[in-house]
């Protein structure tokens, strides 16, 4: 991030009208057990991943303050949808679905998300490129929260619509991960306010939209590696 900000701030010497977006997440608030996110809350990070988001966007705010460049920085929730590489809950559990596989869940499933459809969250970015403030941070999310559990519960019932499920395709509980926060939740009414955005796509829809692009297109899971579907990334060993 420091190396992309000093070339930012050298290129927009010259390109005046320069904007950078800076894309974080929700999770340098840390566990939100109750209540939603405001922009103007502490970052209280849990795990050493999320410590590292909420140190870039201080570094970019530092930037805004000391070098003056034009960048605004965007904390979004969950986000799902087509092309999302299967590592991430969403499509790993339909490819589990698909594949007859069981679907694994940390804990007890219970973990609460905060999701938005791609779609959603790239027209956010869009509203705050054409009319951000400088140095303003803006959350993106839907305000509508779900647990893993009943997201899949909810893949399941839209995958029987399309295909027969074998009895393999059941919920198992595996061991958490570490520093894993029980619960993410933005108050996005900021950036309704001020830029006229707010989600349009249902979660029901989006995931919809998102197991049927996956089991049209389920060549895309052949241009990965096999272990990178199966295998969970970066368990601490």
């Amino acid at each position: 991030m420091f190396n992309l900000l000093e070339e930012f701030r050298e290129f927009s010497k010259k390109n005046k009208k320069a904007k950078l977006i800076h894309i974080s997440t929700d999770e340098v608030y840390g566990d939100v057990l109750k209540g939603r996110s405001k922009e103007n809350d502490s970052y209280k990070p849990s795990s050493p991943y999320a410590a590292s988001k909420a140190s870039s966007d201080h570094l970019v705010y530092s930037y805004v303050r000391t070098f003056k460049i034009n960048a605004m920085i965007t904390n979004c929730s969950n986000n799902y949808g087509p092309h999302q590489h299967p590592e991430k809950l969403i499509p790993k559990l339909i490819y589990n679905i698909i594949n007859n596989k069981p679907l694994p869940l940390y804990g007890k499933g219970k973990n609460s998300r905060e999701w938005i459809f791609v779609d959603d969250h790239c027209d956010a970015l869009f509203k705050v490129f054409k009319s951000g403030v400088k140095g303003d941070f803006y959350n993106i999310g839907s305000n509508i929260n779900s647990s893993n559990l009943d997201i899949a519960k909810l893949l399941i019932s839209i995958a029987k619509k399309k295909i027969k499920l074998s009895k393999k395709v059941k919920i198992k509980f595996v061991k958490d991960r570490p520093g894993h926060d029980f619960r993410y939740a933005l108050d996005s009414k900021k950036i309704l306010k001020k830029l006229k955005w707010k989600s349009k796509i249902n979660l029901k829809k989006g995931l919809e939209n998102t197991f049927n692009w996956y089991f049209e297109n389920m060549k895309y899971y052949t241009t990965l590696k096999k272990k990178d579907i199966t295998k969970r990334l970066g368990i601490i060993k």
